[in-house]
């Protein structure tokens, strides 16, 4: 599935629809270039999970929880992770088997022989010539047709 974001606004409401589809314990693998739009889909997503506090990117601190009305979202960035082990020693496993709500993964390329097969991956691309639009390739999406 592709989809055509024509500005911020378009790829967050994109994305608060998707998460009021998702199933709890679900994985998404956010991949793209630095500024293709991960967190401000992220952000979108966890508006569409009932979050009320800021989104940022979690880049320094790795992981962030947030508590949404409809579940818990997890908000990890494995940007700065130079390995596998990396995330495992950071507990990661336990990110990967999100029980009560669902994982969002920003460069998950890193650690891609962990993620799931059965996980949602989206890949973010720019458009040229335009700085604010964006396509989102969609993987694995027929969870959210269950």
């Amino acid at each position: 599935m592709e989809i055509d974001c024509n500005s911020e606004f378009e790829t967050k409401s994109f994305a608060s629809e998707m998460a009021k589809k998702i199933k709890k314990g679900s994985i998404i693998a956010l991949n793209g270039n630095l500024g293709s739009g991960k967190t401000t889909f992220t952000q979108g997503f966890a508006k569409g999970l009932g979050v009320e506090q800021h989104v940022g990117s979690p880049t320094f601190k790795l992981v962030s929880e947030y508590f949404g009305s409809i579940m818990k979202l997890y908000h990890v960035d494995c940007y700065r992770l130079n390995s596998i082990e990396e995330f495992l020693n950071l507990g990661g496993e336990n990110l990967l088997l999100p029980y009560d709500g669902v994982t969002l993964i920003e460069w998950a390329n890193i650690i891609e022989e962990l993620i799931p097969v059965d996980s949602i991956e989206i890949k973010f691309s720019r458009f040229k010539g335009n700085t604010k639009k964006r396509l989102l390739t969609i993987t694995g999406i027929d969870e959210l047709n269950d």
